[in-house]
């Protein structure tokens, strides 16, 4: 982690793997681009994002590949926690055994974030925002981030729990506070007015396995009330 400071650039090999480098400054990072050929592509170039739109367009890409692009176009990589890659709540049903594909009432509306997919809550938000303004520098609509370290390792503490030590000081969260049940987050980022936090990869990505869905380390995670 260092701090969100733009030093650092991220490699992806021929191999498909890729491996994230952190300089002291910003000076040493630019000193070491100028050393790569001229032709190498560059996520973050605008010229990247067009590509990545017209081949997902064209049926050329998929979904998440066009979605991994443009999290990488942002910055994003899986070797940040604190820049960790954003994907978005697509089903909104987790409580019928079967989804109706055809039912819109199935899927989230993607064209609004998830701090305005309750009006009701929306509504508190707005409220708070306009009493704020003229008594603080900075109003603000939400008071917490669509993403952040410990929204990533709340997914992953079942595959990353060293990850999760570290960052609450050598313990695991309460019980009930953990994840561990799919309808009682969307629950949360639905109604919670500290919580509108999204997805990661793992969820979509058919590589990833499921480890950070179950408690295959036998760790003593405790039991919810």
């Amino acid at each position: 982690y260092h701090g969100l400071r733009d030093c650092a650039v991220e490699l992806y090999l021929a191999s498909g793997v890729s491996v994230l480098l952190a300089f002291e400054t910003k000076t040493e990072r630019e000193r070491v681009l100028s050393l790569l050929p001229r032709n190498v592509p560059c996520h973050t170039d605008a010229s990247f994002v067009r590509d990545a739109y017209d081949g997902w367009r064209l049926g050329k890409i998929s979904n998440f590949d066009y979605l991994l692009a443009l999290n990488s176009a942002a910055g994003r990589t899986f070797h940040d926690l604190s820049r960790y890659p954003v994907f978005p709540w697509v089903v909104a049903d987790y409580t019928s055994e079967e989804l109706d594909l055809n039912n819109p009432d199935t899927f989230r509306d993607l064209t609004k974030p998830v701090g305005a997919l309750n009006e009701e809550r929306l509504q508190y938000f707005m409220t708070r925002y306009k009493s704020m303004e003229g008594d603080m520098d900075h109003a603000f609509l939400y008071g917490t981030h669509y993403s952040a370290p410990g929204y990533v390792l709340y997914y992953l503490v079942r595959s990353m729990p060293e990850q999760m030590l570290c960052l609450q000081n050598g313990k695991f969260d309460s019980p009930d506070r953990m994840f561990h049940d799919l309808d009682h987050t969307y629950s949360s980022v639905l109604i919670n007015h500290a919580d509108v936090k999204e997805l990661i990869a793992e969820f979509y990505d058919p590589q990833a396995g499921y480890d950070f869905l179950i408690n295959a380390r036998g760790l003593r995670l405790g039991s919810t009330q």
